[in-house]
């Protein structure tokens, strides 16, 4: 996967900085009206189902999703088009002990400046629970 592509630069230093830990190297990927919809819709990150809008939302759905967990990503293959990439593959998220593999598809979108505007994971809560395990 080359890098050259704007939006799969962007998305791979968003997934580098979710795998490093560093919450305000992630944030400053963001446009300040970026939206975040990881899963899209109702989900226990997201009662209401509208997605994560803006740097303080978003920074707030890092404390809540991703800072007690160690996520690595393993994406079988990606798609630029556009302003946009879709990855496909699986990630592997581990939080207090326990394993949740997810197979999902993550699209990043970005602006003209190369900051993401959207970031929206198509993934299924249940199929994630299906496959928790101690790690």
């Amino acid at each position: 996967m080359s890098p050259e592509h704007p939006a799969r630069r962007a998305g791979l230093a968003s997934q580098a900085a979710v795998r490093a830990k560093r919450k305000d190297e992630w944030l400053a990927l963001f446009a300040a009206d970026a939206r975040v919809e990881d899963p899209i819709g109702v989900s226990p990150y997201d009662p209401a189902g509208n997605g994560h809008t803006g740097r303080g939302a978003i920074a707030a759905f890092w404390d809540t999703a991703i800072a007690k967990s160690d996520i690595d990503f393993r994406w079988a293959d990606s798609f630029a088009c556009g302003d946009e990439i879709a990855f496909t593959g699986t990630i592997r998220s581990v939080r207090a002990g326990v394993a949740v593999e997810v197979d999902l598809v993550a699209t990043y979108r970005v602006n003209a400046h190369g900051k993401i505007v959207a970031l929206r994971a198509f993934w299924e809560l249940e199929r994630a629970r299906a496959t928790q395990s101690t790690s």
